[in-house]
């Protein structure tokens, strides 16, 4: 059997089965935004009854998921993701889970029969000794194995499948493509609900051209990964925190210190050097220097669409009564939905 590389609670994560820990227990998906679907998928592998099964040692909890994303390598076009892969990590870390597999999604995988992905795959390579996904899973050359095909398949090795009804929330059912569209529309108390936690975005804080000062409203530019899925563009009411990196903090609980609350201008911005995008937070009772510093941006309230200026004073002007709004919206009960660490 493998041993963990390091004793510090963190995720492994690999590209290559060659490199996995084993044996394993699965939670087999895509896992793009970890909604409360995916938790549901998630849970059976982190319950200790799973353990028991393994009489010999320690088993891995293990979300095997793919990458590239598998539109992307149909399509050929870049693919936006909820959850980048070191949001997925770090969310992944503070549920438990011991290890993030990611399945080079490539022409061989997209070859494989069902009955090779598990054979070769899932039982030869990872040692799996439970498996859990949801019931709409597909997988296997042209996604013709089923959930139940998975089943029936692994059973012929002696390991149990655990599928997961479609989850719903107030009569809704839960997926990726529902948050996307909620997102898409400045819909965020949908998408909240579907997530179970508010969508933020987290990048560095770079130099911008500072415009916004000349009037009264500096920003902090914060850079984000091409490949970070935006919502609708306009302004919202956001709430803000510096991500705690430094070495001492737990490599197990992400700290995010308070900021405070402010307003985030999302909207078309030329790229740095074709890897980042921009985006423009003023905060509403904070001052000094963040340059460098990652920060949370926690996305509250949609305030209103983009629009063009034909002054500066006409900006300024709604730039204030934005701020007004978005204070009344968040001074009152400023950080409820965060302590000083993300809980997904």
């Amino acid at each position: 059997m493998n041993k963990i590389p390091n004793s510090t609670n963190r995720v492994w994560v690999t590209h290559s089965t060659s490199s996995a820990l084993t044996p394993t227990t699965v939670a087999l998906g895509k896992f793009d935004g970890l909604h409360r679907g995916h938790q549901q998928v998630i849970q059976p592998i982190l319950n200790q009854v799973s353990k028991l099964l393994f009489a010999n040692g320690h088993t891995y909890s293990t979300v095997i998921s793919f990458h590239p994303h598998p539109q992307e390598f149909f399509t050929g076009k870049p693919y936006t993701l909820l959850t980048p892969l070191k949001e997925k990590v770090q969310q992944l870390q503070n549920w438990g889970i011991e290890q993030l597999i990611l399945l080079p999604f490539n022409r061989e995988m997209a070859a494989l029969s069902p009955q090779d992905f598990v054979e070769k795959i899932l039982v030869q390579q990872l040692h799996t000794g439970m498996i859990s996904v949801g019931e709409d899973f597909r997988f296997g050359k042209q996604r013709s194995g089923t959930a139940i095909d998975l089943q029936a398949i692994a059973a012929k090795f002696g390991i149990p499948v655990v599928i997961i009804p479609s989850y719903t929330c107030e009569g809704e059912r839960i997926s990726s493509s529902c948050i996307r569209q909620a997102l898409s529309e400045g819909n965020l108390y949908r998408a909240k609900l579907l997530l179970d936690h508010p969508y933020y975005l987290t990048g560095k804080v770079v130099k911008g051209q500072q415009l916004s000062r000349n009037i009264g409203f500096p920003t902090a530019n914060i850079q984000l990964p091409l490949n970070k899925f935006l919502p609708r563009h306009g302004v919202y009411a956001v709430k803000a925190f510096i991500v705690d990196e430094t070495t001492n903090a737990s490599p197990v609980l992400e700290h995010l210190l308070p900021l405070g609350a402010g307003v985030m201008n999302i909207s078309y911005h030329p790229t740095v050097n074709d890897s980042y995008q921009l985006l423009e937070l003023h905060l509403l009772d904070w001052s000094g220097d963040l340059y460098g510093k990652t920060l949370r941006i926690q996305l509250e309230e949609f305030l209103r669409p983009e629009q063009e200026f034909s002054s500066l004073q006409t900006k300024k002007a709604q730039m204030t009564a934005d701020c007004a709004i978005a204070s009344s919206l968040l001074m009152a009960n400023q950080f409820n939905d965060c302590e000083t660490r993300f809980v997904a």
